[in-house]
């Protein structure tokens, strides 16, 4: 039996060899289906435009071709890319996405989630709109707000022309009056909860709050004093 494992090794050892690298030609060459998840990028946005709408981040694509080659695609080294440099404000979509992905030669895109994206470009906009101070609970009783003040008085907002002209002011986060007696002063968040435009420098303001009294205290006459006033 040994002398059959022996006899004409080196042979046997090049018929392996041979068998191993056809092995590896063969499950090498074969073909596979894999799935990424590929960035989509928005290149060179025209300064004077903003994007007004939601486009997806991040794009689903399935990828076939030779093992060998899908061993070499990483997921960080692909990307979609999108030109904007010479869009108008407007909606366009841009379609074939595959087209967009730097593979290397010899693999195919068999699918792309979605196949298309919408951008949609509106003018960049700025202007100031008046803070609203928000307030709630009541003072003590016997006392009210006599006064508010806020610094800034007006605030600027910048972003998409269409969401601009729908703001007319920005309102503070609610400033609490429970239990209040007396004049303070307060940095409160400014609230805004749109989606396209944004604050160009301040999100806070400082309110000052004068508190008064609804109604004087009538002064009591003194006890020495009314007596006095009785013997006359």
């Amino acid at each position: 039996m040994l002398k059959l494992l022996t006899e004409n090794w080196s042979l046997k050892l090049l018929s392996l060899a041979f068998a191993l690298f056809l092995w590896m030609f063969i499950m090498g060459e074969r073909h596979l289906e894999v799935g990424y998840t590929v960035p989509l990028e928005l290149q060179k946005i025209p300064h004077e435009l903003v994007i007004a709408n939601q486009v997806p981040s991040l794009i689903d694509v399935r990828i076939s071709g030779p093992r060998t080659l899908l061993m070499k695609v990483s997921p960080n080294d692909i990307s979609i890319a999108v030109d904007l440099s010479e869009l108008k404000p407007g909606l366009t979509t841009f379609k074939r996405l595959e087209e967009r992905l730097n593979l290397p030669n010899g693999l195919r895109v068999t699918r792309v989630s979605p196949s298309f994206v919408d951008i949609r470009l509106d003018r960049r906009k700025e202007k100031k709109v008046p803070i609203k101070v928000v307030l709630a609970g009541d003072p003590d009783p016997g006392y009210r707000v006599a006064g508010l003040t806020s610094t800034p008085d007006k605030v600027a907002i910048a972003g998409a022309e269409s969401e601009i002209k729908t703001i007319s002011e920005v309102m503070t986060e609610p400033i609490d009056l429970k239990g209040v007696t007396d004049d303070f002063s307060q940095i409160v968040p400014l609230v805004y909860e749109r989606t396209y435009t944004n604050f160009v420098d301040e999100n806070t303001a400082e309110i000052h709050v004068v508190i008064e009294a609804t109604a004087p205290v009538e002064p009591t006459e003194a006890p020495a004093a009314a007596e006095t006033k009785g013997t006359r």
